[in-house]
């Protein structure tokens, strides 16, 4: 069996970075060089400036490329320079559709930065293909998908939006934060632009902030390349170490929170004091059908809708074990509040239009034994008045 055959729980440790070539060392070393010395006046060596290339920043480039299936890969000081790099392949006068269930610093992004460079944009409902169909303009160059979508776990059907965007010439850009490559590879579906926010589930410890991108044709990434490095917002070496070092456990992080997941989408489904989850690994939610069959998990990220402000505000002063924060994706269950954290950027009725209500509660779950958490969550939600009858059986 040869390395492209392998598995990604294998490829995430197995992989031609897994020893150093030169000492035979099992980590990699950290390139903290600013400048490279040229020893060839007229030919100067694969690395000159750390902006343009650093050793340990090309290992994790290379390996997401290698996870994603793309041709290669950029690594980011954030995930929200990876994303506003990538627009930057957009011009004046031309058009974007965005999820219109997308994660409030791309929402920023879009509203307040393109458009004062004259790119126009819709956001949309990408749950609804022929709503997307009937948006697309004739100078749209950009479908941009959240799937799942942030904080209400909407899902896209990828090849559907593909198809839309050949037929229509439009790149598709894809934020996989959610899933990682380990649950949903987009760009074997046709996504010729992969992002993540890799401070997320790729690193995976709440210790670093990163971005990464992938592409699958070769013009692209040259594109790509040269904005990345005009653009400048590179990831140091230290944080890519940190990043690749959280990649080894992906795999088995990701598996176990995702299985706590659904046991925990499934009590508070059932609690009477929760009004509705937000969860594709529910059977009754809308997108359960198309996730099975783009993605090999739901995921370890849900969102429920409390009564309202002061229901959460009695659920987060109840609760002991989830860490009160924005961001996602950790060892940790992060729990977050949309309203006030990652949609704080997006206009009150804009968000009331798209449900993130505030009432909303979003979790990251982590490592903890779901028993405990939902015994947890049990205690703070029994607090609350109920909104439907008792469903659920105590544990």
């Amino acid at each position: 069996m040869s390395n492209t055959e392998w598995s990604i729980q294998t490829k995430l440790l197995h992989n031609s970075h897994k020893t150093d070539k030169e000492t035979g060392g099992v980590s990699v070393p950290v390139h903290l060089s600013s400048t490279f010395h040229q020893s060839d006046f007229d030919a100067f060596g694969k690395y000159d400036y750390a902006r343009s290339g650093n050793p340990t920043r090309e290992v994790l480039e290379n390996a997401i490329a290698d996870l994603e299936g793309g041709v290669r890969g950029f690594a980011f000081s954030s995930g929200m320079s990876a994303i506003s790099t990538a627009f930057l392949l957009l011009s004046k006068g031309d058009h974007v559709l965005v999820t219109e269930d997308v994660y409030g610093g791309t929402y920023r992004m879009v509203t307040e930065v393109l458009s004062r460079f004259g790119i126009e944009y819709t956001f949309v409902d990408m749950s609804d293909l022929h709503h997307v169909a009937s948006e697309i303009r004739p100078n749209t160059k950009v479908i941009y998908l959240e799937t799942p979508s942030n904080p209400l776990l909407k899902i896209t059907d990828i090849e559907g939006i593909v198809k839309l965007a050949k037929a229509n010439e439009c790149l598709t850009f894809l934020d996989n934060t959610f899933l990682t490559p380990a649950l949903q590879q987009p760009l074997g579906l046709g996504v010729d632009v992969v992002l993540h926010s890799a401070t997320k589930f790729l690193a995976g410890h709440s210790d670093v902030v990163a971005g990464l991108a992938v592409v699958k044709d070769e013009e692209l990434g040259n594109q790509l390349y040269k904005l990345q490095n005009s653009f400048g917002a590179i990831l140091g070496a230290q944080d890519s170490w940190l990043v690749l070092r959280g990649l080894k456990t992906l795999h088995v992080r990701l598996k176990q929170s995702t299985e706590s997941a659904l046991k925990l989408a499934a009590f508070l489904s059932k609690h009477p004091a929760v009004e509705e989850v937000y969860y594709p690994g529910l059977s009754y939610h809308p997108g359960c059908s198309v996730q099975r069959y783009q993605a090999s998990g739901p995921g370890a990220v849900l969102s429920f809708r409390l009564a309202d402000e002061d229901a959460v505000r009695k659920v987060v002063q109840n609760v002991q074990l989830p860490v009160f924060a924005v961001s996602l994706g950790a060892v940790e269950t992060i729990l977050s509040y949309p309203a006030k954290m990652s949609h704080a950027a997006m206009p009150r009725e804009e968000r009331y239009r798209r449900g993130i209500t505030d009432g909303l509660l979003r979790v990251s779950v982590g490592l903890e034994k779901a028993e405990d958490l939902i015994e947890d969550f049990r205690t703070a939600l029994d607090l609350l008045p109920k909104v439907k009858p008792l469903q659920y059986a105590r544990l």
